[in-house]
Parts: C-alpha cells; sequence; structure tokens
C-alpha cells in the first residue's frame, strides 16, 4: 500500500518500489513510530480533532501492533514502502476506518523526522552510557597505576617521565569532552517537529504541546518548513561520533603499539586477541586494530550526511531519506566499537617494569638535570648545553643518567654533587611535577578518584 496512490493510475514498477523503499532500514524505528503515533492519536482526541472513543480505539490497536512485533507473534512487511505505511496499514486492517482517522493533521514529512529525533535521543543516551562506563574503567586503572613511570610521549620518541595513570587519563579528559558534546547536542535535538505537517502546518485546531509533553520533548520547533527539512541534528551527532572514533582510534594505536614486542608495555587479554593461521607464535591486537579501521567508516557517515543535505531547497526533498542508513551506520559503529573496547581494557595486563625499563633507556630525566643545574646557580642554556653532553657520554658508554658515575658529571660542569642523583631519579622527577594537571601520583589519584565518585 501507497499512502500517496490516489493521483496515480499506474502501479509502480517493482524496481522503483524497491528503489523507493526505506523499509529495510527504517523498520527500526517501529516503536519510536508506534509511540508518537499513540501521542499524536491523543492529542487528536484531547482537542476534539477526532472523537475521544476513536482516538481510545486508535492506541488500543497501536498498543496491540507494538505488542505483537515485540513478540514475534507480527513480522514487519518488507514489502512495505516504509515503516509508517505498514504500522497504518496494519492498524487499519485491524481496527477498520478509525485506523484512517490517525493521519489527520500529519504528513509523513513531520512523521519521520519525529521518529528519527526519538530514536536518535534514545541512541544518544546510550552511546554517552557507554562512554561514562569506559571513563569508569580507566579511572580504576589510572588509579591502579598512579605511580607506575612511564615515558611520555612526543614526535614518538621518549621525551619526559611520566605515569601510566597519567597517560590513561589523558584519554579519560577526551571522552569527558565527548559525552558533553553529545549533552549540547541532545539539547538541540530535543525539538518536537510534529505538527509541521508537509511544509506549511495544519488549518485543523492542534495543541503541539500535547504531543510535546506527552514524548518528552522540551520544546517545540518555530518553524513548519525548519521542522521537516532540519536534518542538523543527524549531522551534529555523527560529528560528535566522528570525534568520539577519532579518540578511540588514537587509544587504539597506542594499545597496538604497546602489546608489540618493541614496546611489550601491556599484553591483552585472549579474550580479546586471535592468532595467525600459519605463525603460531602471534598473538594480534585485532580488537584495537578494527576499531581504529572502522573510524573511517564513521567519519564517510559524516561526510555522505554533509553532501546529502547541503544543495537541497527548503522544504522536504527525498534526498533526505539518505539520512538514516548514513546515520544509523554511524550510531551502530560506535556502539559496536564501545562495546569491545571497553572490556579489553578492563581486562590487559599492564607490564611495570617494561615501562619503567623504556623510561630509563631514554633519558627523559635530562630536563631534570638542567633544572638542576639552573636552581644551582647555571644559566639555563648553559645548563641545557651541559646536559646534551652528559647525554651523548651516557650513549658513549651505554648507561644511563641515573647510572653515570659524579665524575663524568663534574667532568662537564663542577657544580654538580651526589644530590643531583635524588633530583633525577625517575620517581622523583614525577613525583615533583605537582602542578594541577601534571602526573604526580597524587594528581593521577585524586583526579581518577574524583571520576570514580561522580
Amino acid at each position: 500500500m501507497q499512502l500517496w496512490k490516489g493521483r496515480f493510475k499506474k502501479e509502480l514498477s517493482k524496481t522503483t518500489n524497491d528503489f523507493n523503499s526505506s523499509i529495510p532500514f527504517d523498520s527500526r524505528m517501529y516503536r519510536e513510530d508506534i509511540e508518537g503515533s499513540i501521542a499524536h492519536a491523543t492529542m487528536l482526541g484531547e482537542c476534539g480533532i477526532i472523537g475521544k472513543n476513536e482516538a481510545e480505539h486508535i492506541i488500543e490497536g497501536l498498543r496491540g501492533i507494538l505488542s505483537d512485533i515485540e513478540s514475534g507473534a507480527l513480522k514487519i512487511d518488507m514489502e512495505a514502502e516504509d515503516i509508517h505505511t505498514f504500522v497504518e496499514g496494519e492498524l487499519t486492517k485491524r481496527i477498520g476506518d478509525d485506523g484512517k482517522r490517525l493521519h489527520t493533521s500529519r504528513s509523513r514529512n513531520d512523521q519521520v523526522a519525529l521518529d528519527n529525533k526519538l530514536y536518535l535521543r534514545k541512541q544518544l543516551k546510550g552511546i554517552q552510557s557507554q562512554l561514562e562506563e569506559l571513563v569508569q574503567v580507566i579511572a580504576r586503572k589510572a588509579e591502579e597505576y598512579s605511580e607506575t613511570v612511564m615515558p611520555g610521549y612526543t614526535h614518538l620518541q621518549r621525551a619526559q617521565p611520566i605515569t601510566f595513570g597519567h597517560h590513561l587519563l589523558a584519554y579519560a579528559e577526551m571522552l569527558l569532552r565527548d559525552i558533553s558534546r553529545l549533552e549540547d547536542c541532545y539539547k538541540r535535538m530535543n525539538e518536537m517537529p510534529l505538527g509541521s505537517c508537509a511544509l506549511a502546518g495544519t488549518t485543523y485546531p492542534i495543541d503541539r504541546t500535547i504531543t510535546q509533553k506527552l514524548l518528552g520533548f522540551d520544546r517545540i520547533t518555530n518553524n513548519s518548513l525548519d521542522g521537516v527539512s532540519d536534518r542538523d541534528y543527524c549531522i551534529e551527532l555523527a560529528a560528535c561520533l566522528s570525534i568520539i572514533m577519532v579518540h578511540l582510534s588514537r587509544f587504539s594505536e597506542e594499545i597496538i603499539m604497546w602489546c608489540s614486542w618493541e614496546f611489550k608495555f601491556i599484553e591483552l587479554d585472549d579474550a580479546f586477541s586471535t592468532g595467525s593461521s600459519i605463525m603460531p607464535q602471534k598473538k594480534n591486537p585485532d580488537i584495537a586494530e578494527l576499531v581504529r579501521g572502522k573510524s573511517g567508516r564513521v567519519f564517510g557517515d559524516t561526510m555522505a550526511l554533509l553532501t546529502a543535505m547541503k544543495g537541497i531547497a527548503l522544504a522536504y526533498n527525498k534526498d533526505m531519506q539518505e539520512d538514516k542508513e548514513a546515520i544509523f551506520d554511524a550510531v551502530d559503529t560506535v556502539k559496536m566499537c564501545l562495546t569491545a573496547f571497553t572490556p579489553m581494557l578492563d581486562t590487559m595486563r599492564v607490564i611495570p617494569e617494561n615501562m619503567r625499563k623504556a623510561a630509563a633507556g631514554g633519558f627523559i630525566n635530562a630536563t631534570d638535570v638542567a633544572d638542576w643545574l639552573t636552581k644551582n646557580g647555571v644559566p639555563f642554556r648553559d645548563a641545557y648545553k651541559a646536559t646534551g653532553e652528559l647525554v651523548a657520554r651516557c650513549i658513549e658508554l651505554g648507561t644511563d643518567l641515573e647510572s653515570l658515575p659524579i665524575e663524568e658529571y663534574k667532568k662537564v660542569c663542577d657544580v654538580f654533587n651526589e644530590d643531583v642523583y635524588k633530583a633525577i631519579s625517575l620517581e622523583y622527577c614525577v613525583s615533583q611535577r605537582k602542578a594541577f594537571g601534571g602526573p604526580a601520583p597524587e594528581n593521577v589519584r585524586a583526579q581518577a578518584e574524583k571520576l570514580i565518585r561522580n
């Protein structure tokens, strides 16, 4: 059944119908379509546009359809044009002419905009909950490894000493911003478009605030043209999801490096690794690699939405049907990635001794040597030059700054004394970085505990 068939004399070809149909992907919104229709029918009855008994009959029929779909007693007809057509057709089949009254003062244009928002609101909140769970895992790990020294990197070169807990909390900060962006996106999304109809509203005496309150929207859309043609919320959500995937991809890249033999800072649990079909020694970080790879898919969905919307004159155009596959895919991909990533991180084994060894071998306390000289009266540029010479000497001798004899220090600068060894101990170097936001263990523990409490 096509809701628009009255003007047409010829049957739609099967090829055209298949091309035009959206039910393969919008059928997932059956619950939202029925919830929106129940609210709409309630409003029609309250406003006297249809009889109260007719509204109740419609609502009873819709609830029955919902129950039957969810129990499996009713299968969605994949030959229907879309989920809206299927539900209305099934309703009319069950309750007769009263079912035909449901679409009074409503268009599929505002109906689909409503369904989209109802569905994406739920998905957004679900992803937000997943991110909050991941932040909790990170916070617990950070607290556990607040004193585990590792090298911090710039340009993928060992740079300065930090702790593993501090490194992990950097990702917590990224994810907290992701959560904040989703919250902002939700606020703008939470406007109710129903009542905009096709594009110009309706002459029926509807009360849009009734459906708004029934469906839990903060407000109603101000302009009927915008109400049916806006897809900013899809684009904005896709952009938020893309940034989430940037963060998960960066984190995945580090996990992939950390579990390699070249680093061996961590080992992934067997449940989140795979082997090779030919090399029996391999333990591959496939989950992290897939998360990294799937980021491009979400970026593509965002670009598809932007491209689909960029040249559309007001109001609704069929191009806008392309919004669903793109945003649904982005949502599904992010949910799937978080579902796999969080337990992978939670179960990984950390190898502190390898982190400490890497930190010691990278001269990452060189800045602290220069700082020690500066605090003992040597101009910073002279201190910097002297420290560079010490690093070169360590490389010649195959040692590190903590193990270099004091005699070698004095050859470079006679200001040095035994006190320098305490100042350049990696643990001491980290512990003295107490400025807010720094990697001192006490800072890391305080930040982790705050996240755990919240």
